[in-house]
């Protein structure tokens, strides 16, 4: 529903508290309710069940959800910006066993190995390392510096940013009898699947044997680290700068918090809920359990111990006045037994 005039027209974009004229704006969290009444932006989407307490200069678009709805726009406007690179600039080395499907841009000194596969509307910016036997399905963007090594599979409608590793080798060393490692030939892959974006920097080690697997729809931030033979279920978010042990298996739904680690051979139920800085060292078996502190353990019973904790001086000071108390009364009751 449009409140306000239907015939204005933006062409950018702005945050709602510094928005100018012929920007476009929204607002979903509450906390900026405030800069609703005295934004500049000409255009604003809000959720359809906020009040307004006031007058709004702005045209007002309501909607069932303002951050969901805005986000479709910016996705709209991403793809205009980057639909029209087709074609492939150079230098550029492309394997002339390598296949590229329509609409392909390739960015300069992009490297092609053998036998590799990119599929239509593909986006490969420049520097990017395409090893040998790698296939990258439609509508997937590859942003610069990204590394596929060989083998892996990169599924549809991917976005990998730049500087992101994936299959590397994982990190596998057999320890002898001196005291020194052997390394373990690491001659699995990484399977990334559809609609699974990873931010930038982040590694995703190859398997030992058989893959370390990415479900649809999982969103990995960036600095993220996910060793061999790991499993990130549908739609689990990983915040920055957490780390995953190898052969661990994700379920579908989880939140991780950024700086959280998760040790080897684990399993991590489905919507589960691991808390910025956790580290888990047990398996988490029951679905929708939310957990944090090292060693991870029930969200609920670390909220009431922090507590306890804050109460900690108050309740020392108790304690020394119910001893004092006490010996008070034992002195007072030795005293009454002493004959005249």
């Amino acid at each position: 529903m449009i409140e306000g005039d239907p015939g204005v027209t933006v062409s950018s974009f702005g945050k709602i508290e510094d928005a100018k004229e012929g920007q476009l704006s929204f607002l979903a969290n509450p906390k900026y309710e405030e800069y609703l009444y005295s934004t500049r932006a000409s255009i604003v989407i809000i959720n359809s069940s906020l009040d307004l307490a006031r007058k709004v200069d702005a045209t007002i678009i309501r909607v069932a959800d303002a951050y969901s709805a805005f986000a479709a726009i910016l996705s709209t406007y991403e793809k205009m910006a980057t639909g029209s690179l087709a074609g492939i600039q150079q230098p550029a080395s492309i394997a002339e066993s390598a296949t590229l499907g329509k609409n392909v841009f390739v960015g300069a000194f992009t490297y092609i190995g053998e036998n590799v596969r990119i599929g239509d509307n593909v986006k490969l910016f420049p520097q990017v390392y395409i090893g040998d036997n790698v296939e990258v399905r439609d509508d997937t963007v590859l942003y610069p510096g990204v590394k596929i090594y060989h083998n892996c599979i990169v599924g549809s409608r991917v976005t990998i940013h730049a500087g992101t590793v994936i299959g590397s080798d994982g990190f596998g060393f057999a320890p002898l009898t001196d005291g020194s490692f052997k390394k373990v030939p690491q001659i699995g892959n990484v399977i990334i699947e559809d609609e699974v974006e990873i931010g930038a920097n982040a590694t995703i080690d190859r398997a030992t044997i058989g893959s370390t697997l990415i479900r649809s729809g999982a969103k990995l931030d960036n600095l993220i680290q996910i060793a061999h033979n790991v499993e990130v279920g549908n739609n689990t978010v990983i915040a920055a700068q957490a780390g995953i042990s190898g052969s661990t298996k994700v379920g579908s739904n989880v939140m991780i918090g950024g700086q959280a680690g998760i040790v080897g051979h684990l399993q991590i139920a489905d919507g589960s809920k691991i808390n910025a800085q956790s580290g888990v060292t047990k398996s988490i078996k029951a679905p929708n359990t939310a957990v944090t502190g090292t060693p991870a353990f029930d969200y609920s019973l670390a909220l009431r111990s922090q507590a306890l904790n804050r109460n900690l001086p108050e309740l020392e000071k108790r304690i020394k006045e119910l001893e004092q108390l006490v010996e008070r009364l034992m002195n007072e009751k030795v005293n009454e037994k002493v004959p005249e």
